[in-house]
């Protein structure tokens, strides 16, 4: 038997990966099971490549087994993982379960102390994804035969002073690890739990992993009568998302998504794709029919899971998909990342951050072409997009200021409602329709509650009444993050193929009809006259209201109503302003309004030749509380509002 020291600071480096670099112990076993499964892919290739090993008998297996330590029984509880793939000698178990002994162990601690374990590389280019095994053991034996030699070997260690190597027998080639639990390891010496263990990491492992265990035999009184020995397969074995697209059916993809997803019904859609190249991958990606119950919860959970060569790596990593795509549920398996990679490392891997970025711009594309299809389609595709529309339009309204990259992709994607047409329409439908002279896009913002409600009270506000006179089209943004969103947005870019088939980009700036100076582009000429005639009127409103606006004007885009409000260009809406204040920002300060009011209205008109100030205070307050009301704000002092009105009511 040959005596091994550990050379380097063995303690610390286990230390580390127990304690920082995996986040749960169960893991080990999915350590384990790849290091089998790569053991198998090596002698699998071998046997199609290499004459030496043509002839060998090779039937590709892992096989799991435990044995529960039972009372008064001063044996420990084990478990045992065996394959029959390419094996070691005791040159490779020097070489390969020796890793930590080298002198590039302290290497490895520099670099994880240094980079803040940002280097998701590092943990396999030093290979200590074994010794996760340590989390659960207070030993581990390896009896190990490599393919086409005679003789087995054994090695042992306590992941302590060092590791022993002897001799040993083993029927074929092929690695065996048994694992001496320790007491808090012991729970996995149980057939549920490695089964749970085996479908949620290691379930497309694509060779067959086998349990043994003993099943217990009753009697017809429900006595033991004994126990016999069992093995099941415990894994599918294939990798559905690996698959050529020409072998599956729907009904596969259907299945595969409901197992995915815990979901009953059918997904939306679905977009598998394959990646060769500078980077291999595949990608299996599913968009539910409904959005997800936590979609719009700070603590969502994400939809996408990441492999590695078939192994399950994470299926709670946020920054696998934007936010904005967070609905998205999926696959993504990656042949170039290393296999005992911890999820905190994964967040500034750049391969992974390559993976995403074509990841979105596919599932981008792939929106556009459904949007394509409901125009160019019969009613299923219609029907297909209003539902993607209905449920996933405001998430992705998020991606119009997160991503900045893609926000032309996106532009194309998200849909309003207008005062021109039923139903949803985009910003390239709204730019088809516009008038030859017309410079802007309009819009209305005021989604300070959700649903139709909202809608109709904007579709009512006296601001459009200028724009429908005039046959203007202004767009419907009832949702709250619109009036975040479309102000960072400022215009609306597309590119136009031109007479000489050369690409021409145009623009258009985005105008909210509820902002001061919006009405200047309606080409109403100032009447002087009337200006200087409703001048006194404007004061003494001006007057009566104080502090409570932040000016009183003349309008020029009222035709039927007395008054309407309006946000300084400079200040954020109302409806902004009454959402930082639920969001907390107390210390905001106060936003006040500017009101307009129309000099040729006869509640405007009948204040000209007033001077009870009290009558004035009335009508002006009213002017105020009712433009709020209709724009869907709630007054600061409903009462106050109720005895002027009835104050009015009763003269």
């Amino acid at each position: 038997m040959a005596q091994h020291q550990f050379q380097t600071e063995v303690s610390r480096l286990l230390h580390l990966i127990i304690h920082s670099l995996y986040s749960n112990r169960e893991i080990f076993l999915r350590e384990l099971v790849s290091n089998a499964s790569d053991a198998l892919d090596k002698l699998k290739y071998l046997t199609v490549a290499d004459d030496m090993y043509k002839s060998l008998s090779f039937d590709p297996r892992i096989d799991i087994s435990f044995s529960k330590e039972e009372k008064n029984d001063s044996k420990k509880s084990t478990l045992t993982i065996s394959d029959n793939g390419i094996g070691m000698n005791e040159a490779d178990l020097i070489d390969s379960l020796g890793t930590i002994a080298r002198s590039g162990t302290r290497l490895f601690l520099e670099k994880l102390a240094e980079d803040a374990k940002k280097d998701s590389n590092l943990i396999g280019q030093f290979g200590v994804g074994f010794y996760s095994a340590f989390m659960v053991a207070d030993k581990i034996e390896v009896i190990s035969r490599k393919a086409a030699e005679d003789t087995a070997w054994k090695w042992t260690s306590d992941g302590k002073e060092g590791f022993e190597i002897e001799s040993a027998q083993r029927d074929s080639q092929g690695t065996t690890v048994t694992l001496y639990l320790t007491e808090e390891g012991a729970e996995y010496a149980s057939r549920w739990s490695i089964e749970d263990i085996i479908k949620r990491y290691s379930n497309h492992v694509a060779f067959p992993i086998y349990l043994t265990y003993e099943e217990k035999e009753w009697d017809d009184k429900g006595k033991e009568k004994g126990s016999k020995t069992k093995t099941d397969r415990i894994n599918s074995g294939t990798a559905l998302w690996r698959r050529s697209k020409s072998e599956l059916k729907e009904e596969d993809y259907i299945e595969f998504y409901k197992q995915l997803g815990h979901d009953s019904e059918e997904p939306l859609h679905y977009i598998h794709t394959r990646a060769e190249g500078t980077l291999e991958y595949s990608t299996l990606f599913y968009i539910p029919k409904k959005a997800p119950f936590d979609l719009y919860n700070v603590d969502y959970k994400p939809g996408v899971k990441l492999y590695v060569k078939r192994v399950f790596i994470t299926d709670d990593d946020k920054e696998l998909m934007p936010t904005y795509l967070r609905f998205v549920r999926g696959v993504i398996d990656s042949e170039d990342l290393p296999l005992n990679v911890s999820r905190e490392i994964l967040q500034q891997n750049k391969i992974l951050l390559n993976i995403k970025n074509a990841s979105v711009k596919k599932l981008l594309s792939e929106f556009r072409q459904m949007a394509d299809n409901a125009v160019s389609g019969g009613d299923e595709a219609k029907e297909k997009w209003q539902s993607f529309i209905e449920q996933f339009n405001r998430p992705l309204k998020e991606g119009l200021y997160q991503d900045y990259g893609n926000r032309e992709a996106i532009q194309e994607l998200v849909r309003f409602k207008s005062t021109a047409v039923e139903g949803w329409t985009s910003f390239a439908d709204y730019v088809s329709r516009m008038k030859s002279d017309q410079k802007h896009i309009y819009y209305i913002t005021g989604g300070v509650g959700t649903g139709a409600a909202d809608e109709k009270t904007l579709r009512s506000s006296p601001l459009l009444e200028a724009y429908r006179a005039k046959e203007i089209e202004v767009l419907i943004m009832n949702d709250e993050i619109d009036d975040i969103v479309i102000p960072t947005l400022h215009s609306y870019r597309k590119e136009t193929q031109g007479a000489d088939d050369k690409t021409e980009s145009q623009s258009w700036e985005l105008k909210a009809v509820n902002r001061a100076g919006a009405d200047e582009e309606l080409g109403e000429k100032k009447d002087k006259a009337a200006e200087k005639e409703a001048k006194p009127v404007i004061q003494k409103i001006k007057k009566a209201l104080g502090d409570r606006v932040k000016d009183v004007k003349l309008s020029r885009r009222l035709h039927d109503s007395p008054s309407c409000i309006v946000a300084d260009e400079n200040d954020p809406s109302m409806q902004m302003a009454a959402m930082l204040k639920a969001m907390g920002q107390a210390s905001m300060q106060e936003v006040k309004p500017i009101l307009e009011v129309n000099g040729e209205h006869p509640i405007v008109c009948g204040l000209k030749d007033v001077d009870d100030e009290e009558k004035i205070a009335d009508v002006a307050g009213v002017l105020l509380d009712q433009a709020l009301l209709v724009e869907g704000m709630k007054l600061n002092d409903p009462a106050d509002f109720v005895k002027r009105l009835n104050r009015l009511l009763a003269k």
